[in-house]
């Protein structure tokens, strides 16, 4: 029960933090994304039972041309038979062997063929998936791209170009911590197809997603620290500001 991910409770997660964004930043395209990576989870996860699913279809054809093939050799191994108690030459018996291993090395081919014919279908739709889940990890990036701490301590000012920084230092902590959290849930998701399909490939894929969101995270949390080192050192020059007032004594004539 606890072994692996529950995709309800990665959706619920996803519709949670929507919300959040949007009631911290009405109307901000990051509440969108958001909303875009809800719908992808919730598809998600009726993709990846799908793809758990064994192909009746596939594994039903590659069953009747085994069989087909069984029969192909077995009528092959009849005539060569018939061939030799008639009294054939051997030349002739050789070119009945010679025909029985193409056969046998043909269908040999045709079944490793199809065998794997159902593992490259669910490889192909789960790699199609995965390559969405990567646009929109750097669909995040760019979103906090220029969500930049250091814009406060310039010394140049702003150009004209310039992006517009309308975020306090509290908003931008909470914005970044929003990507941070977006893109480790992004990352579940992507779990959740190598975890219903272990194949070799789609497991490497989704590693790379995983280190992806990785780095991208801790550029945000290099971020967020940087924020807040700021706001403890802006505290800690308002608290030495503050005047201090020394007492009067109540005789003046007292030194």
């Amino acid at each position: 029960m606890y072994r692996t991910l529950d995709a309800a409770k990665i959706v619920q997660s996803l519709e949670q933090l929507t919300r959040r964004i949007d009631e911290r930043f009405p109307g901000a395209g990051l509440a969108k994304v958001s909303q875009e990576l809800t719908g992808i989870a919730q598809a998600t996860s009726a993709r990846s039972a799908v793809i758990a699913r064994p192909a009746i279809f596939t594994r039903a054809l590659v069953t009747l041309v085994f069989f087909a093939g069984i029969a192909m050799l077995a009528f092959v191994g009849f005539l060569l038979l018939s061939r030799t108690k008639a009294g054939d030459d051997l030349f002739g018996t050789i070119q009945g062997i010679d025909a029985a291993f193409n056969i046998v090395v043909l269908m040999g081919a045709t079944l490793f063929f199809m065998f794997s014919l159902e593992e490259r279908g669910k490889r192909r739709r789960a790699l199609k998936a995965l390559h969405e889940l990567r646009s929109i990890v750097h669909v995040i990036d760019m979103h906090q791209l220029t969500k930049d701490p250091s814009a406060s301590a310039t010394v140049t000012g702003a150009t004209p170009s310039s992006p517009k920084r309308t975020l306090t230092a509290f908003e931008l902590t909470r914005y970044l911590d929003y990507c941070s959290e977006m893109l480790s849930l992004t990352a579940k998701v992507a779990v959740l197809y190598a975890q219903s399909f272990p194949d070799p490939v789609v497991t490497e894929t989704v590693n790379d997603i995983e280190r992806t969101a990785a780095s991208l995270s801790q550029k945000i949390w290099q971020k967020i620290m940087i924020i807040e080192a700021e706001i403890r050192h802006n505290e800690m020059m308002e608290r030495l500001a503050v005047p201090i007032h020394v007492a009067k004594p109540a005789n003046p004539a007292v030194s």
